[in-house]
Formats: C-alpha cells, structure tokens, sequence
C-alpha cells in the first residue's frame, strides 16, 4: 500500500514537472509535498527516491532534493542507448524465446487494446512495461537484462508522456504486433529493427515529446532562492 501510494506522488510530482508547475532547480520539500497529498512522509520519501533514480531530480547533500530535467541532447542520447540495448535483447530473444513467454507477450498486447479502448495511457504504459520486461528476460543474458531494466526505469517518465501524444498509443500498439510477429518467425533481424524503431525518438516524435514538457532543461540553481512545492 505504501509502495502504491509513493508511485502515485511521484507520478503527480512527474505531471506538475512537465506542465510547468514546477521549474527545474526547484526545492522538492518533503514536508510540504507531504501537506499537499495528505500522507506522512515516508511515501513522499519514497517518491522522491524514485525521481532521483529517474533523473528527474537530483538529491545534493545538506540541501535536499531538486527537480531536474535533462535537457535534448541528453535525453536523444539515452533514448538512443534504450534503442539499442532493446535491440541486443530483441536479437537474442529472437532465437531463445519461449512458447510461454510469447504468449504472454500477446496477453499483454491484449491488455494494451483495453488500455487503448479506455483512452487510459498510464494503463498502457503499465503493460508496455510488462512487454519490453518479458523481452529483457527471454533475452537469456542477466546482466544485459539488467542494464535494460535500469534505462527503462531511467526514461520511465518521458516514455509514460509520450503515450500522451495523440495516435501514439495507436501507433506503439502496431509496433508491438510487428515486434511479437518477428519473434514468433525468428527473425532476429527483424525483431531489433522493429525494436529499436519503437524505443527511438526522433523526427516529428522527438519534437512533439519536447513541446510536451513545458520547463526548459537546466542544471539545478546552485545559488539562490528556490520556490519549492506549492
């Protein structure tokens, strides 16, 4: 219960981050978010730790917790990176994926339908987790896994956004039926294509991510007032 209740706020803080009602370099004060969702502040904690772990904000000693955002290059670079290592997971998986796990793929592109069909893109993104994860997994390789897990999670917040933008979730549904489609034939090439034209964000989607988050992308003040949570 707790866990759920931190993934909420920090899901909240995430929104007020990328329409603007927080800037980057601004204080995340943990008593004051506390106040604002009516919880103790474990949760708030908790939350916290994970926009820390998503880069969304960086905790800095004796001064506490600041929202940060990467600015595009940073962000193209690490969606790059996400295309690629899918792609290796992909190509492997290709090769050593399990009747089982196929299915489940297809079990949860069924869910992402009824997320389609409820206009619910927090519910798609949920699923889309679960998707690429059983791809990390069928993979065959723990470290490579590993490392796919912990960008996935990094890009969590501007991956969960994207889906926001109109036709994407339609789009991402077709992509994820070409990816299953190449994994069911074996087609290692194939699969780390289609993978990797999924994950990537460039073109019209990139600009379209970026006009989504409302705040530019700075390092965090060093100096100076802060606004903090309002």
């Amino acid at each position: 219960m707790t866990r759920r209740r931190a993934d909420q706020i920090a899901d909240s803080i995430e929104e007020m981050i990328f329409t603007g009602q927080l800037s980057d370099g601004d204080r995340l004060d943990e008593i004051r978010l506390a106040t604002r969702f009516d919880v103790s502040r474990t949760p708030v904690r908790e939350a916290l730790q994970r926009l820390v772990a998503s880069g969304l904000a960086v905790q800095m000693p004796r001064r506490g917790v600041f929202v940060r955002q990467p600015g595009p290059v940073e962000l193209v670079e690490m969606f790059e990176t996400m295309a690629e290592i899918e792609g290796v997971c992909a190509r492997l998986a290709a090769t050593r994926i399990s009747d089982e796990a196929l299915e489940e793929l297809r079990q949860a592109n069924l869910r992402c339908h009824d997320a389609i069909a409820s206009d619910d893109s927090d519910g798609y993104y949920r699923e889309n987790e679960i998707f690429h994860q059983i791809i990390y997994r069928q993979a065959g390789n723990g470290f490579l896994e590993q490392q796919a897990l912990a960008l996935q999670h990094r890009l969590k917040p501007y991956r969960r956004i994207q889906l926001r933008l109109r036709g994407r979730m339609s789009q991402s549904m077709a992509e994820h039926e070409a990816i299953v489609a190449a994994l069911t034939d074996g087609d290692a090439d194939g699969a780390a294509g289609a993978i990797r034209d999924h994950v990537a964000v460039q073109g019209e989607k990139f600009r379209h991510l970026m006009a989504h988050l409302k705040t530019p992308a700075q390092a965090p003040r060093q100096a100076g007032p802060v606004s903090g949570i309002r």
